[in-house]
C-alpha cells in the first residue's frame, strides 16, 4: 500500500512538472518571437497635470517641439501658388509659347549634343516659368509656419538619437494604431480624398459639355479650357482643405498639450530648480534672520532715533559730528520691525512714529547708506525733539 502511494506521488509529481514546464514554454515562447506586454503600457500614466510655462518654453526653444497642423500648411502652400497661376497665366502662357516657337523654328538648325545654346536657352525659359511659382510656394510656407507658431529655430531635432534605429515597437503601435490622433487622422484622410473627389466630380460634370467638344475645337482653346478646369479644381480644393485644417489645427494643439503633460513630482521638481529648494530657502531665511539679529544688536546702540510705520516698517538712524548726515544703521519690517522696536526700548533709544519717513526711507535708503538731503529738514526736527525729550528726562533724573 504504501509502495503503491509513493508511485502515485511520483506520478503526480512528474505531471505538475510537465505541467508547469508547458506553462512556461507557453508563456514565454520563442525568444524572437516574445513580445512584452510593457511595450502597450501608457507611458503617460501619472502625467495629469497642465504643462507650466517653463516646460511649454523648453519643448519649443530647445526641443522644437510646437503646436502646428501640417494640413493648414498644405492648404496655404496649395492656394497661394494655384492663385498665383491663376493671376500668372497669360506670362506663363506666352513663355511657354515663345520657348516652343523658339525651339520648333531651330529644330533643324540646332543640335543639342554639339550647340550649348540649346540648354543655355531652356534654363532661361525654366528660370522664368518655375522661379516665380517656387518664390511664391517657399513664402507661402514660411508664412504658414509663422501664423502658427511664430519663429522658431533649433537644430536639435535634426541630432542622432539612437532610439530612432530601434524604436519602442509598443510605443509605436500605440501611437500608430491605438491612439486619438491615428484614429483622427484616419478619418481626416477620408475626408481629404472625399473633397478631392467631390470637388473634381462637380467641376468635371458642370464643364462636361465644353471638355466633350474639345476634340473639334482649336489647341489654343483646348488648353486653356482644361488650364481653366485644373486650376478651378485646386483652387476650390485648396479652400476647403483650408477649412478643414481649422479643427485639425486646434486638435493638434490639444494633443500637443496633452503630450507635455506633467506628473505631479515633475512639477514639484521644476519648482525647485526654478525657485530652489524649498528646505534649503528656508534654512538661508533663518541664517539671514539669524544674521540680522546680530547685527541689529551690534548697531542699534549706536542709533540717536528709531522711526517707525508704526508697526509695519522701522528705520534706525544715526547722526554724529563729522558724518555726511544722517545714516541708516538697521531697518526691518513687520516681525524684525517689531524685535528693532523691543530692543531700542531695551537700549533706551528713542523711539518716534512717522508714517511717511518711515516708509519712505525703508523704501530708498539701504543699511549703511546716508539719508537723501531732501529728508534732512524732517529728520532734522526729529533728532531736536528728541534731544529736548533727553534734557528733559536729564533734569527730572529719569
Amino acid at each position: 500500500m504504501i509502495d503503491e502511494l509513493n508511485g502515485m506521488g511520483t506520478r503526480i509529481a512528474a505531471a505538475a512538472a510537465d505541467t508547469a514546464a508547458a506553462a512556461d514554454a507557453l508563456y514565454h515562447g520563442p525568444p524572437s518571437f516574445f513580445i512584452d506586454l510593457q511595450w502597450f503600457a501608457a507611458e503617460d500614466e501619472g502625467r495629469t497635470e497642465e504643462p507650466t510655462e517653463t516646460k511649454i518654453r523648453k519643448a519649443r526653444e530647445e526641443e522644437g517641439r510646437v503646436a502646428k497642423s501640417q494640413d493648414l500648411i498644405g492648404a496655404i502652400g496649395l492656394l497661394v501658388p494655384a492663385l498665383a497661376i491663376l493671376f500668372l497665366a497669360p506670362y506663363l502662357l506666352r513663355n511657354c509659347m515663345d520657348m516652343v516657337r523658339f525651339y520648333f523654328l531651330r529644330a533643324a538648325e540646332l543640335d543639342p549634343g554639339r550647340d550649348r545654346i540649346v540648354f543655355g536657352v531652356f534654363l532661361s525659359y525654366f528660370a522664368r516659368l518655375a522661379l516665380p511659382l517656387l518664390g511664391i510656394a517657399l513664402v507661402a510656407a514660411l508664412f504658414s509656419n509663422i501664423i502658427q507658431v511664430g519663429f522658431v529655430f533649433t537644430t536639435k531635432p535634426l541630432g542622432f538619437k539612437f532610439e530612432r534605429i530601434i524604436p519602442n515597437f509598443g510605443a509605436y503601435f500605440q501611437k500608430t494604431l491605438f491612439s486619438a490622433n491615428s484614429l483622427f487622422n484616419f478619418f481626416k484622410s477620408i475626408v481629404k480624398m472625399a473633397i478631392v473627389g467631390g470637388v473634381a466630380f462637380f467641376l468635371i460634370r458642370s464643364d462636361i459639355e465644353k471638355l466633350a467638344n474639345l476634340q473639334s475645337t482649336e489647341l489654343y482653346l483646348s488648353v486653356t479650357t482644361v488650364a481653366g478646369l485644373a486650376v478651378r479644381l485646386l483652387i476650390f480644393t485648396a479652400l476647403l482643405l483650408l477649412l478643414l485644417s481649422i479643427p485639425d489645427y486646434m486638435f493638434q494643439r490639444s494633443q500637443f498639450r496633452e503630450s507635455l503633460k506633467m506628473s505631479r513630482q515633475e512639477i514639484i521638481e521644476e519648482r525647485k530648480q526654478d525657485e530652489g529648494d524649498p528646505r534649503i530657502k528656508q534654512r538661508l531665511r533663518r541664517r539671514m534672520q539669524e544674521l540680522l539679529a546680530v547685527k541689529i544688536r551690534e548697531e542699534l546702540p549706536k542709533a540717536d532715533v528709531v522711526i517707525t510705520n508704526p508697526t509695519h516698517f522701522a528705520v534706525a538712524l544715526q547722526y554724529m559730528h563729522g558724518l555726511e548726515g544722517p545714516r541708516v544703521l538697521v531697518k526691518g519690517e513687520d516681525e524684525l520691525a517689531l524685535r528693532i522696536k523691543r530692543l531700542a526700548a531695551e537700549l533706551n533709544v528713542p523711539v518716534v512714529e512717522n508714517k511717511p519717513l518711515a516708509r519712505a526711507l525703508y523704501a530708498e535708503v539701504e543699511i549703511g547708506d546716508y539719508v537723501p538731503v531732501k529728508y534732512w529738514a524732517v529728520i532734522v526736527e526729529i533728532l531736536k525733539r528728541v534731544k529736548t525729550m533727553d534734557e528733559y528726562r536729564r533734569l527730572a533724573g529719569l
